[in-house]
């Protein structure tokens, strides 16, 4: 990959798509686990099981570990990861899984910002427009006037910063290697979790070995399709098609935690869906300045 390949935005939102959907069934399933064990254990393995994964491809792609470039970018990027990933896990459990995903939602208005300015991308005005109205959608949704301020809320402040944050650091590396991205990340957190995570370690129930183990390997692959749909698809046209994981994770929500939205959850639910529809049917064939 180089940083000056193309963008295509379609390709980029269906990688999005796919990541969106396999971090929240990893979400789903540490909430489905309600913080029975340490936050940081949590984050051990899921780091352990995807290094695991992705052992075969290192060997495979081992070259691309030469003459790598900006390592001080790398380290930031894992350091802001490990506090984002540590701070939802623990968020995630405390909070409903409809609001925790509508309070992220101020994230994509920050990250498009931030690649405003730090990153000088252009952002239409059209992705302006669509971000704005899919966020009053996101409000209206999340009803924040019925929310008490809880110390899970307060982890969901520190990841909508880090979070945004660690994206913009992954579109500077842009240029880099996959497989580099992924192992920088994986490897850090393994290691930034491990002194944590030992001697608090919690013993694992037979019957959550499988969950446990399923979180690594759906929030690795989340990774891979993250990195690929910021590599192929522009920050605005992602930041304003990432709403629509409101949906997905409601609706997991609903079925699986029988978290019945509120009435106004359809309202805000309706603006959402209508402008991420729009920016995708308009990136067919208007300028990214339209």
């Amino acid at each position: 990959m180089t940083d000056k390949s193309p963008r295509n935005n379609l390709q980029g939102g269906a990688w999005l798509i796919a990541d969106m959907s396999l971090n929240i069934w990893a979400l789903s399933i540490v909430k489905w686990l309600d913080a029975g064990y340490p936050v940081m254990q949590v984050v051990f393995i899921r780091a352990s099981v995807g290094l695991i994964l992705i052992l075969p491809l290192i060997w495979i792609y081992r070259s691309h570990f030469r003459n790598i470039e900006y390592p001080h970018l790398h380290l930031l990027r894992v350091s802001l990861s490990v506090i984002t990933l540590t701070a939802s896990f623990f968020a995630i459990s405390r909070v409903p899984l409809a609001l925790f995903t509508a309070i992220n939602f101020t994230r994509p208005i920050v990250t498009m910002i931030m690649a405003a300015v730090i990153l000088r991308e252009t952002i239409g005005r059209r992705r302006w427009i669509a971000s704005v109205i899919a966020f009053f959608g996101v409000y209206i949704a999340a009803d924040p006037s019925s929310v008490s301020w809880t110390v899970g809320l307060s982890a969901l402040m520190l990841v909508i910063f880090t979070g945004s944050s660690a994206t913009i650091a992954t579109r500077r590396l842009r240029a880099a290697p996959p497989i580099v991205l992924m192992t920088f990340y994986t490897a850090g957190l393994m290691i930034c979790s491990a002194p944590l995570a030992v001697p608090f370690w919690a013993e694992i129930a037979a019957k959550d070995i499988i969950a446990l183990l399923a979180v690594g390997a759906f929030a690795q692959c989340a990774q891979l399709c993250f990195l690929n749909a910021h590599y192929h698809g522009e920050a605005g046209f992602l930041s304003v098609l990432g709403y629509l994981s409101l949906i997905l994770s409601v609706s997991v929500g609903a079925f699986v935690f029988q978290e019945t939205p509120d009435p106004s959850f359809y309202l805000g639910a309706i603006l959402v869906i209508g402008a991420a529809l729009w920016v995708v049917w308009r990136s067919r064939s208007v300028s990214v300045n339209d």
